[in-house]
């Protein structure tokens, strides 16, 4: 090792891709440590660091090509000493110069302050927040004022953000490429039409409102025409999930869904107010979807605001079917309650997709139309390859057992189905069907009848959810 050149030496290290490995080969010797010193790239810490600051600026004056940092403060107490604060971002910002993506998670000494320092980071390029409880509005604009190459930005659990002139000058830029807001309290549906120009770069939006503190926001005439006027379209955007949010005829994010040219990938969960014909406007547009996942309402936990309950149907399913050719992976599911939905996606509609479009993973949680007939129709389902039932009772041993005339079948879940039993998994066993076989608190199957029943095999068992 002494005579190779350090390039070598170097590549060498740059495949050893764990830290604890990485920090036992630095001690190795002097050479090694240096290159290594010189080469890392990634650091996370957190609880561990003591005293904080101090122990940052060592860190950063070890390592000066820093570029991805990860602050995790998960699980601390405070006999594990004072977490990093205001001056650790500053320590941060002063020896990081390449610093370009940075997490912050359960970092709750950080207030606005410390964000100001992070301004000066003229390289970063994303930013994720994850329960920082200190920091507002200001403190976020303060940073995206001076971090102008800011494509990614996730806000979660950020309760005091309330202002959003930070969306607004976001729109100015035009360079974000990735947004994240998850229970940002004070942040609604409305507020993203401040988005602007912002909307045409944008490839990956998540926006999910806390479903323990949602309120009602009423929009006024100006903000409804806003929505309605918008020409902007979403051409680059490839994901989108909204969770928990109120889709509203003509307004706020009813005006996304028809104008993502490009999407590939969409997960609407909860979605209160969603309506075929938004699906409809989706499937028209996005006809390079590959995967769907709706979780919608059940009858009984619509909101009683509502005069006529809204909700999806097989003309849903039919948009898709017709429209979405490449559309590989779907997952439909009811809330979870005490009373199931009957009344929304039909048996014929589900298999309408499994016969137009590639289906190579169809996952059904509490869809109680699906039974034995959709069992033994997708024996047609040439593509199926992951097959997850959770909650569909209608499912019984004389379905399950044809599991193993599915052409491409080779993982197979199931969970909380009470009308399975091992009968219905014996003829798998022994017959190296199934890659993989996971079954989950299914009262009437025993961890004795799975063995065998496929290459690789878990289980767990509790039905305390029963009672």
């Amino acid at each position: 090792m002494d005579y190779l050149p350090d390039q070598i030496v170097w590549e060498i290290l740059s495949r050893i891709k764990r830290s604890t490995d990485r920090n036992s080969v630095s001690l190795t010797c002097k050479r090694f440590y240096d290159l290594d010193n010189e080469q890392r790239r990634f650091m996370r810490v957190g609880c561990g660091l003591d005293p904080a600051n101090e122990a940052l600026r060592s860190l950063c004056n070890r390592f000066l090509n820093l570029e991805k940092v990860e602050i995790i403060y998960s699980g601390w107490m405070s006999k594990l000493g004072k977490q990093l604060d205001d001056q650790g971002l500053c320590i941060l910002s002063s020896n990081c110069p390449f610093l370009k993506d940075l997490t912050l998670s359960y970092c709750t000494f950080i207030t606005d302050a410390g964000l100001s320092y992070l301004a000066s980071c003229s390289k970063l390029s994303a930013l994720k927040l994850n329960f920082a409880p200190r920091i507002t509005g200001c403190g976020i604009l303060s940073l995206v004022m001076g971090c102008k190459m800011l494509t990614a930005l996730h806000l979660i659990r950020c309760l005091n953000v309330s202002s959003v002139e930070w969306l607004e000058y976001l729109s100015k830029l035009e360079v974000l490429e990735d947004l994240c807001i998850k229970n940002c309290r004070a942040i609604g549906e409305g507020d993203l039409i401040k988005l602007g120009q912002s909307w045409c770069r944008l490839k990956r939006l998540q926006f999910e409102v806390d479903a323990n503190y949602r309120y009602m926001k009423f929009y006024d005439r100006l903000a409804i025409d806003r929505w309605q006027k918008q020409w902007i379209p979403c051409d680059d955007m490839v994901e989108l999930s909204l969770v928990n949010c109120i889709i509203s005829p003509g307004r706020g994010l009813a005006c996304v869904l028809g104008k993502c040219k490009n999407l590939e990938k969409i997960h609407l969960d909860m979605c209160v107010g969603l309506r075929d014909s938004d699906i409809l406007c989706l499937a028209q547009k996005s006809t390079n979807l590959r995967s769907i996942s709706l979780r919608v309402p059940s009858d009984f936990s619509l909101p009683l605001l509502m005069n006529n309950p809204l909700r999806l149907t097989d003309e849903t399913l039919k948009a898709l079917a017709h429209n979405c050719s490449q559309l590989q992976s779907v997952r439909l599911s009811f809330s979870d309650g005490e009373f199931p939905s009957f009344s929304s996606f039909t048996l014929d509609g589900i298999l309408m997709l499994t016969k137009m479009c590639p289906i190579r993973e169809l996952a059904l949680d509490h869809v109680y139309s699906f039974n034995d007939i959709g069992m033994e129709a997708l024996l047609s389902a040439n593509y199926l390859e992951i097959l997850e039932l959770v909650g569909c009772q209608e499912v019984t041993d004389e379905g399950l057992q044809l599991v193993g005339q599915f052409p491409r079948l080779c993982i197979l879940r199931l969970g909380k189905c009470l009308g399975v039993t091992d009968e219905g998994l014996k003829p798998l066993v022994g017959a190296c069907k199934l890659e993989l076989l996971g079954v989950e608190d299914c009262p009437q199957i025993s961890e004795r009848g799975v063995l065998g029943a496929a290459k690789s095999v878990t289980f767990r068992q509790d039905l305390s959810w029963m009672y």
